[in-house]
């Protein structure tokens, strides 16, 4: 298998040489290190977005857009699907880095996480990825500083020139777009945390439609969310029959119908105090080869609409 850093390295030259038509901008740090905003102070875009999402996944699958209703109002898709799902969502687009510093609060996505490969999922695969170059997406609603910058280089054991940190808030065009091309991912996680060798899924496409942008990130957070466990569908192709396939969907958590505005608002915050379980597709279809199919939840269009403010 070829470097899923190498891989995404040269979708990040693509943003680069298009900066300008995506509406993105980038910087080098006094480290050497090089910021790219997406969605921060820049505009970035639908575009910007779905080439985001395609870096984070390590150009392992193909995102598209596409026209669809929510409560009966015209609203975009965001569709994802891929054959390599293992690599593509749990080693790469996962949002599995915290960066937590005195001037910085973020997430990590994407490839730098296999260079590293301390979590779960490395170990259970048995991929580690070596590559000179790195890219760690980077959700936050400020830039990365050079802090942020020199603890990638040093987890990755490479220089900070040798780092790329695509940005964006949430709140923000292309955080609506890589919140909905999550749905996917999700599935594949809840399927791993519930032990399923994630090695018998052979293909997944996931869909969400795209929640409106807020610059209230308290706000962006919720619905990005909703758009997942209240509007996102799931389709994926398995090798092995499992018991467990009911967890996948976001009705398998205890506080499901509460949006997630109000779920995080109750736990202060606190991610860690939600049911994990309730962060999932709304929908899913399980095929089985030489088996059975399964169709799992259902979408919730109230929650949608009142979550997107129809």
């Amino acid at each position: 298998m070829d470097s899923i850093n190498r891989m995404a390295i040269e979708l990040v030259d693509e943003a680069l040489d298009f900066a300008a038509e995506l509406g993105i901008e980038g910087h080098e740090l006094d480290s050497g290190a090089t910021v790219i905003d997406f969605g921060v102070d820049a505009d970035g875009g639908v575009e910007a977005g779905m080439l985001l999402t395609e870096i984070q996944t390590a150009g392992l699958a193909t995102v598209q857009t596409r026209m669809g209703e929510v409560a009966g109002t015209p609203r975009p898709h965001v569709e994802i699907s891929t054959d390599r799902p293992a690599l593509a969502l749990l080693c790469s687009q996962k949002a599995g880095w915290e960066l937590v510093f005195d001037d910085f609060d973020g997430l990590g996505s994407g490839p730098a996480r296999a260079l590293v490969g301390e979590e779960a999922e490395f170990h259970e695969l048995g991929y580690y990825d070596e590559f000179d170059l790195t890219v760690l997406a980077v959700e936050s609603i400020d830039l990365p500083t050079d802090e942020v910058a020199e603890h990638v280089a040093e987890m990755t054991d490479l220089e900070p020139s040798a780092i790329f940190l695509p940005t964006y808030a949430t709140g923000s065009l292309a955080g609506s777009v890589t919140g909905a091309a999550r749905t996917a991912e999700l599935a594949m996680f809840n399927l791993f945390e519930l032990g399923y060798d994630p090695t018998n899924v052979v293909s997944i496409s996931g869909t969400a439609p795209l929640a409106p942008v807020s610059y209230d990130e308290s706000v962006a957070m919720g619905r990005t969310n909703d758009s997942v466990a209240y509007g996102g569908q799931v389709h994926m192709t398995v090798r092995e029959d499992f018991d467990h396939f009911d967890g996948v969907v976001s009705s398998a958590g205890s506080e499901y119908s509460v949006p997630f505005v109000d779920l995080f608002e109750d736990a202060e915050w606190d991610f860690s105090e939600v049911d994990p379980n309730v962060f999932g597709p709304a929908q899913a279809t399980i095929d089985v080869i030489d088996g059975p199919a399964y169709t799992l939840g259902e979408t919730d269009e109230e929650i949608l609409a009142d979550s997107f403010d129809l």
